[in-house]
């Protein structure tokens, strides 16, 4: 399954706010679809479309499609500790998240085109790959070029719809931003079960 391009406000209709997606809101509570039932009003969802809402949220909030949330997922499993709290962390310590959460990018889509398009440093050097997992002590700044300088201060002088989290530290004056630490779950800025996330792919 390819990257979702359609439109990101029915997306946010289903699943609730997804402010990795996009920075659109809409008032309208009712599902996309003819039948136009209220968002969390629906008496026969099962058990398995529970999960699966869970596990989209997710996949639409980072941007990534169902093979890379699979090999996260059996990542998560290989290393120590709970499965689902391991899960968070690899997808919060993406680049391209790392960039959006400093507030370089005002969604996640937005600053995976600023990583690829080789605006942002890690550690002194260029990165261009979105997937690249940060790791604390880690240093990311925008190239020391015009272009890019202007193309992050666009976004950073927009409203504040971001707020750094305390895994992150970013001085404006000069672009750089650092890690900190690993983030933790509470630190994510979606609201996710990650539980029934692991027990939808329990099986596979």
């Amino acid at each position: 399954m390819s990257r979702y391009r359609g439109p990101k406000i029915r997306i946010v209709r289903r699943l609730g706010e997804l402010p990795g997606l996009t920075t659109k809101t809409t008032t309208r509570e009712t599902l996309p679809g003819q039948h136009r039932k209220m968002r969390g009003k629906q008496n026969n969802v099962s058990s398995y479309g529970i999960r699966l809402q869970e596990k989209q949220k997710l996949r639409y909030h980072y941007g990534i499609n169902e093979k890379q949330l699979l090999s996260y997922v059996k990542e998560a499993r290989r290393l120590k500790g709970s499965t689902g709290s391991v899960l968070l962390q690899l997808l919060e310590m993406r680049l391209d998240n790392i960039v959006y959460r400093l507030g370089i990018g005002n969604t996640i889509p937005a600053s995976r085109q600023i990583v690829n398009h080789g605006h942002i440093y890690v550690n002194g050097k260029k990165v261009t790959i979105p997937s690249f997992q940060c790791l604390p002590n880690d240093i990311v700044e925008i190239r020391d070029k015009k272009v890019s300088k202007e193309l992050a201060n666009q976004f950073l002088e927009k409203a504040s719809y971001n707020v750094i989290p305390e895994y992150l530290e970013f001085e404006k004056d000069t672009l750089k931003g650092k890690v900190k630490r690993i983030a933790e779950n509470k630190e994510t800025n979606l609201q996710v079960n990650e539980l029934l996330i692991v027990e939808y792919y329990s099986r596979r």
